[in-house]
């Protein structure tokens, strides 16, 4: 329920019935934040935890060793990039494994639900709920890929991120399973539809990786022709009045027209195959959340742009093939916190969460150690 005062911003009143059942359900006693970031006067805030009685709240002084997940949507990274930027765990599901009923469309070829947590077992748990999957034993990877030119897309030192990683894959798995790779390269030779988006502009920018460009072309591109069509006559109707930035973009997306829309599903389409190759049944790769720090407000328009870029070229390789993608915190650098992804194929994300649970305690401890060193 709503104030009218505040045009729905916040919420005065949430209710759920109880359970008719006597049966324990798959919610029952999650925890879930009602509102956590400001307080604001006059307005309710806290914790409930869902019960058999309906909900019981929790008191303010309680409510931080039960924070458990808050679930967001990701459609070209709205859950991985705050996740590595706030220095939490933040998961991308698997294209279309999670319905997105009810969830007002942006561009469904990429939206998906995601959720974040601090702790790797409530990751799991929570994943679990929402994709229905079994409890099921953990299972080894076959080889975890580290994308050397992704890294180096980064402002971040690539050991700094990489050496936590490598040491818990090898304390774990050993060290035989690491390997390393050039994906540009590799994305370049398999996905042969991509040859219309390989620009000159893309290929001349020494911040780029020219495939990787071109695959963020193939999503922006997408997801500005399916953004016209959900919204496209209520923006041409109302001329709502946008911010800088945001009215730009917008205005981008009311003026696609259908022009290689085919190419671009036949881009996802060769991305995955190449991926699933590259990886098979139990592979991970590695790759930068994000290419450094977040830019500060008002900063200068070219490096920004160039920002942007780059982080398109990382976030759009799991939305383009689908792939599911966890990001990791890694720590501190330079006071910000730093973070990794691992993607595994479409499908995997039981294997994916498992493989996080698995691997967090020691990449915490081997990022405590490097932070005693001065590394």
């Amino acid at each position: 329920m709503a104030k009218d005062s505040d045009y729905g911003a916040f919420m005065e009143k949430f209710v759920l019935q109880p359970s008719p059942s006597a049966h324990e359900l798959p919610l029952n006693s999650l925890t879930f934040a009602v509102k956590d970031i400001y307080d604001v006067d006059g307005y309710v805030t806290g914790l409930e935890i869902l019960t058999g009685q309906g909900l019981i709240r929790l008191p303010r002084r309680q409510r931080q060793p039960f924070l458990l997940s808050i679930i967001g949507t990701d459609t070209g990274g709205s859950v991985r990039v705050p996740a590595s930027y706030c220095g939490i765990l933040g998961f991308r599901p698997s294209h279309d494994v999670i319905p997105t009923t009810g969830v007002i469309p942006m561009a469904q070829s990429f939206d998906s639900m995601g959720w974040f947590a601090r702790d790797p077992v409530i990751l799991n748990i929570v994943g679990r709920v929402l994709l229905q999957l079994p409890d099921v034993d953990p299972v080894n990877p076959s080889q975890i890929i580290i994308a050397e030119d992704c890294f180096q897309l980064s402002a971040i030192p690539s050991d700094h991120v990489t050496e936590p990683l490598f040491k818990s894959v090898s304390k774990l798995f050993g060290g035989d399973l690491v390997k390393h790779a050039i994906l540009g390269d590799y994305v370049k030779e398999k996905v042969p539809s991509l040859k219309q988006f390989m620009t000159k502009e893309n290929a001349d920018q020494e911040y780029n990786i020219p495939s990787l460009a071109a695959l963020s072309s193939v999503m922006r591109l997408l997801q500005r022709y399916e953004f016209k069509k959900n919204h496209g006559e209520w923006v041409s109707t109302v001329k709502p009045d946008l911010g800088p930035g945001i009215s730009e973009r917008v205005w981008e997306a009311i003026r696609t027209t259908d022009e290689n829309v085919d190419v671009c599903h036949s881009v996802k389409t060769e991305l995955r195959a190449a991926l699933n190759a590259l990886l098979g049944d139990c592979g991970v790769l590695a790759i930068p959340t994000v290419p450094g720090p977040p830019p500060k407000l008002q900063c200068d328009p070219i490096p920004l742009e160039a920002f942007r870029a780059k982080a398109f070229s990382l976030l759009s390789i799991a939305g383009v093939s689908g792939f599911c993608q966890v990001s990791i915190p890694l720590g501190l650098y330079d006071n910000l916190p730093v973070a990794i992804s691992l993607l595994a194929k479409h499908g995997s994300d039981g294997f994916l969460l498992n493989l996080v649970e698995s691997l967090y305690k020691n990449i915490q401890e081997e990022i405590g150690i490097a932070e005693k060193k001065g590394y």
